[in-house]
C-alpha cells in the first residue's frame, strides 16, 4: 500500500498528518510512505527525520497523489488537490463537511473513499483515535495561554511590599474536553476559576479540578455522543440570565460551546461584553463555527468597550509539535485495524462501527447519515 502525506496548504495550518514516529509504524505495517518535502517543518518535524523513519521525500507531491492508495491530511484538501488524487483512493482528514459542503461533494464526485476524522464515534474502542479530543485538549490549554498574553494583569495572586495583586477571575463556558483543560490550566496559573455547562454530569468534573460550578436547573442537557444538546428558547433565556449576572465580575472568559453540525450558540451578547471590567479578555474557541460571543470575528482580535475578544481558529496549530504528534497517533490508530496483515493492503471492514461512523463518501456517493441533505 502506498501512503502519501502532503503539506498542509490552508491558511494558518502548521500541523502535519504524520510524524516520524507514525511513519516508522506505517512502514512496519508494510506501507510505502511518501512525505512532501517540508510537510512537517512548521511542526519541527524535518525531512531528515522522516527519511530516517523509512519515508521517501518528494519535492513534487502531485505524481505521488495520483498513485497513492491513501492520502493523510489534517485539514480537508483544496479542489486542486482533490483533482490530483487517484480515483478510489482513501482520504483521511478533518473534512468539516457542514462548514464546507462543496469540498466533500467534490471528493465524492472524484470517487474517493472519504473518512472524516472528526466523526470518530465516542466509544471506548475508539478513544485512541479521537482527534477532536486530542486537539481540543491542546486548544483548551492554548486558549488560557493566549488569554494570559492579552491580559494586562497577573493571573495568580501576588503579595508584595507595595501591596497585593488579586488573582484573575476566569469563567469557562462549556466543560467538555477543551473546557476542562482550560479550567485546569487557569487553575495552574493561579486564577480563581468558575465554569458552567448544560450537562449535569459536568459539575462533578468541574469541581474535581478545583473550580466553582455555576449552573441552572435544566433537564439533562446532554445530546448524542456526549455533546451538549441545543437548548429550547426558554432554557436559553435562563442560561443567558446566569451568564449575564456572573460575567460582570470576570477578568477572563473562555467559551467552548459547540453543537455538531450547527452554528455555535450565542452565549455572550454585546451588552454582556460592555458589562465586563476594563481590560478583560474573552477567548472564543467556537469562532470557526460563528462564535459564542456576538462580537467574535474569526482569526481577529476585536476590541470593544476595552474588552479584547480573541477569535483564533488555529489554536492547535499554535502548539503544532504536540498537536501534530497526537493527531498522527490518532490517525495511525485508526488506520492500523484497516490493514490486512497477510496482503499488507488496506481492507476496511465496512460493517465496523468505527468505519461506518467516519465514512463520509464511497463509490461516488455521500453515505454518512449526518450528511443526508448533501447527498440529496
Amino acid at each position: 500500500m502506498k501512503i502519501a502525506v502532503p503539506k498542509e496548504r490552508r491558511a494558518r495550518e502548521a500541523r502535519v498528518a504524520a510524524s516520524p514516529e507514525t511513519v516508522k509504524k506505517l512502514v512496519a505495517l508494510g506501507a510505502a510512505v511518501t512525505v512532501e518535502a517540508g510537510a512537517g517543518a512548521a511542526a519541527s518535524m524535518l525531512d531528515a527525520a522522516y527519511q530516517a523513519a523509512g519515508a521517501t521525500i518528494a519535492a513534487d507531491i502531485a505524481p505521488i497523489l495520483a498513485d497513492a492508495d491513501a492520502v493523510l491530511k489534517v485539514q480537508r484538501p483544496s479542489a486542486e488537490e482533490i483533482a490530483t488524487i487517484k480515483q478510489g483512493a482513501m482520504l483521511c482528514c478533518i473534512m468539516a463537511p457542514h462548514a464546507d459542503p462543496e469540498t466533500v461533494k467534490a471528493a465524492s464526485a472524484r470517487g474517493l473513499v472519504v473518512f472524516g476524522m472528526e466523526f470518530i464515534p465516542r466509544i471506548t474502542r475508539a478513544q485512541s483515535m479521537d482527534v477532536l479530543s486530542s486537539q481540543a485538549n491542546l486548544a483548551g490549554y492554548r486558549a488560557v495561554i493566549e488569554a494570559a498574553a492579552h491580559y494586562t494583569r497577573a493571573f495568580p495572586m501576588f503579595m508584595t511590599a507595595a501591596g497585593t495583586v488579586q488573582a484573575a477571575r476566569c469563567f469557562v463556558l462549556g466543560a467538555g474536553v477543551a473546557g476542562l483543560q482550560a479550567i485546569a490550566t487557569a487553575r495552574r496559573l493561579g486564577a480563581q476559576v468558575s465554569a458552567t455547562d448544560v450537562r449535569k454530569a459536568a459539575g462533578e468534573q468541574v469541581e474535581s479540578l478545583g473550580a466553582k460550578y455555576i449552573f441552572i436547573d435544566l433537564p439533562e442537557g446532554e445530546g448524542g455522543g456526549g455533546y451538549a444538546r441545543a437548548l429550547t428558547p426558554e432554557e436559553q433565556q435562563k442560561q443567558a440570565a446566569l451568564v449575564a449576572q456572573h460575567i460582570k465580575a470576570q477578568d477572563i472568559v473562555i467559551t467552548t460551546a459547540l453543537i455538531p453540525g450547527r452554528p455555535a450558540p450565542k452565549l455572550i451578547t454585546q451588552e454582556m461584553v460592555e458589562s465586563m471590567k476594563p481590560g478583560s479578555v474573552i477567548v472564543d474557541l467556537a469562532a470557526e463555527a460563528g462564535g459564542n460571543c456576538a462580537l467574535t470575528k474569526p482569526d481577529e482580535v476585536v476590541r470593544h468597550a476595552n474588552v479584547s475578544i480573541l477569535g483564533f481558529t488555529d489554536l492547535p496549530s499554535r502548539i503544532a509539535v504536540d498537536a501534530s504528534a497526537l493527531y498522527a497517533r490518532n490517525l495511525f490508530n485508526f488506520l492500523q485495524p484497516l490493514v490486512d496483515k497477510e496482503t499488507k493492503s488496506l481492507k476496511p471492514n465496512w460493517d465496523d462501527e468505527i468505519v461506518k461512523g467516519t465514512l463520509l463518501a464511497k463509490d461516488g456517493k455521500i453515505v454518512h447519515p449526518a450528511l443526508a441533505a448533501l447527498a440529496a
